[in-house]
């Protein structure tokens, strides 16, 4: 399986870190043992001292495609879940300054806590549904996938230009306005409307 990522698909986020708003969609790759998942802890890694939290909808592919028109992209799934993307800021930051790729600061082992996966069915519309992120209890980050700049389906019918879509495979959408560091000792906790779906301690 192949994890996508999608940069920038959220206006305030691109502003929030002083980056352009993109023309068409940036995507990256993470290979799988980025993930955690059943609530397993985060475990702070020792190459880092500025971790950010990122919370996304994640889209979980159920169909094998290529070159998918986005009129068809939603035949291509039927779950979604919500992942965190832990972003090593300041390793991110060095690459950037030197004009490299920064999968290193994404695609360290961990790096994406995944909750379990919901049915689209008790959803009216993939464009009309509510998430956010809570610190401790606080809440920090909050969008609605209309909010997005490229919605889902132009996400997957773009990625499915350069690469077959495979079943398994997972698309990460972007990120909301209001991401931040953490640190040993919190707590983060994520919802699909009012359903909690993710809640890990960082160790």
């Amino acid at each position: 399986m192949k994890i996508i990522a999608i940069g920038r698909n959220y206006t305030d986020h691109a502003k929030e870190l002083n980056n352009p708003v993109p023309e068409e969609p940036i995507f990256f790759l993470m290979p799988d043992t980025t993930l955690l998942r059943n609530n397993q802890p985060f475990f702070y890694p020792d190459f880092s001292t500025d971790i950010h939290f990122e919370v996304e909808i994640v889209v979980k592919f159920d169909r094998l495609g290529k070159n998918i028109a986005p009129k068809f992209a939603n035949r291509y799934y039927h779950e979604i879940g919500v992942g965190i993307d832990f972003t090593a800021r300041d390793l991110q930051q060095k690459c950037k300054e030197k004009g490299l790729p920064w999968e290193i600061s994404k695609s360290f082992d961990g790096a994406a806590p995944i909750s379990k996966f919901i049915s689209l069915d008790q959803f009216d519309d993939i464009n009309n549904i509510n998430f956010r992120l809570e610190l401790n209890g606080q809440e920090v980050q909050k969008a609605n996938t209309s909010e997005m700049i490229f919605k889902v389906d132009e996400l997957i019918s773009y990625v499915s230009k350069f690469m077959m879509i495979k079943i398994g495979d997972l698309l990460f959408t972007g990120t909301p306005s209001g991401v931040g560091p953490v640190k040993i000792g919190d707590r983060l906790t994520a919802y699909i409307e009012d359903e909690k779906m993710l809640d890990f301690i960082v160790k």
